[in-house]
């Protein structure tokens, strides 16, 4: 576990984040508070969907986007 005070996370951000990506980063504050940083993987990306399936060809779909775009 890795302790900064606040000014010097500041100073030194990308670097405590890339340090959190492997243990706890914690930071003081003057006034006496701590903060945690822990590093969570996501799951998935967003865009990391199930296809559908259609009877659509190729050609239907891009005869469907020329028809749009000429209206």
């Amino acid at each position: 576990m890795k302790v900064y005070s606040y000014s010097e996370a500041r100073q030194r951000f990308s670097e405590v984040l890339n340090i959190a990506r492997n243990e706890e980063v914690i930071i003081k504050r003057r006034g006496g508070e701590t903060f945690s940083i822990l590093y969570r993987k996501s799951s998935k990306s967003p865009f990391d969907i199930t296809g559908i399936e259609t009877s659509a060809s190729t050609q239907d779909i891009l005869d469907a986007v020329r028809e749009s775009r000429e209206r």
